[in-house]
């Protein structure tokens, strides 16, 4: 007998606490797939999931991946309602390949889900973000979705429920990691930055970054930016490009300086409550996404921003 419960995983306990209040919001029940410390399976349990299944730990010679023989078969045992995956790196290397064991599709970076138990609606992107597309799985929803589609609940301390260790089941071949190295810490969450400033390629030099940085600080926001600076310039780190593959903002005020406006830059912007755009070019697209423009040298228009809000101080 299928199970109306609708399942979480993800390896980021952040993003497993969304994609569980998604699932209770939808079913009113959510499990948890857990794979790494025990202590994570109490974390989702404080995090509203009704029920946890531990998949054990990784290692240096136990990767995510590897659980996927594992899932699939837990899938096929219990037959959830769906099952909702972060659209990390190693969560969308795990959708792929649980789809591909179990014989179904994956929906990928999922934005919005609907409806009930047998029906259940998933709005998506496509063609870069140029177009939205509403699908309706025949059997198991299985989908991807990425930071900010659901608001993760209060957490409840002490909250408890059945934890089910499960037995691990060895793939018929494993990732080896080789080498590790250390990536710099990056301390940002736009998804849950409540206002963000962010440069474009209208900006003329690395060093004109300081100009953005005392805006932001003036404003208390964060620093996002589109994909050129992060990707191509190395301006800033990829963590704070906003867009189809990077994040999505929910803030109240975002202000796009020097952004020409292409589609896959304001997909991640089509939430935010407010929406400011600098730019000279008068035609530039993102004059359509805004709520308030400013025609203008960005060199010109800034400092005197920067200065009104010193005068207020």
């Amino acid at each position: 007998m299928a199970d109306q419960t609708i399942w979480a995983f993800s390896e980021k306990p952040a993003l497993l606490a969304e994609l569980i209040a998604g699932a209770r919001q939808l079913s009113g029940a959510a499990a948890a797939v857990v794979v790494g410390p025990r202590a994570l399976c109490e974390q989702a349990l404080a995090a509203g999931a009704d029920r946890v299944y531990w998949l054990g730990e990784t290692s240096d010679s136990r990767l995510v991946e590897d659980y996927v023989p594992t899932l699939a078969a837990l899938v096929t045992e219990q037959q959830p309602a769906a099952l909702l995956i972060g659209a990390t790196k190693r969560g969308k290397a795990v959708a792929g390949r649980l789809a591909a064991r179990l014989g179904t599709s994956t929906i990928t970076d999922v934005k919005r889900l609907s409806g009930e138990p047998g029906s259940y609606q998933a709005e998506h992107l496509i063609f870069g973000g140029g177009a939205v597309r509403t699908e309706q799985p025949h059997g198991l929803l299985l989908c991807t979705v990425g930071q900010a589609a659901f608001e993760p609940l209060p957490p409840e301390p002490g909250r408890t429920g059945p934890v089910v260790e499960v037995p691990f089941v060895a793939p018929p071949w494993q990732l080896q990691l080789r080498e590790r190295k250390e990536k710099p810490p990056v301390s940002v969450n736009l998804a849950a930055a409540k206002r963000v400033v962010c440069p474009g390629r209208g900006l003329a030099k690395e060093e004109d970054l300081a100009l953005m940085r005392e805006l932001a600080q003036l404003l208390e926001a964060e620093i996002g930016c589109t994909r050129p600076l992060a990707e191509g310039l190395n301006w800033l780190p990829r963590e704070r490009y906003i867009g189809v593959s990077g994040a999505n903002l929910k803030a109240d005020l975002y202000i796009g300086i020097g952004v020409s406006g292409q589609v896959q830059h304001t997909v991640g912007i089509s939430e935010a409550h407010v929406v400011v755009a600098i730019n000279k070019d008068k035609t530039a697209a993102i004059f359509q996404q805004a709520d308030y423009g400013i025609v203008g040298d960005l060199y010109t228009v800034v400092p005197a921003l920067i200065k009104a809000l010193q005068a207020r101080k």
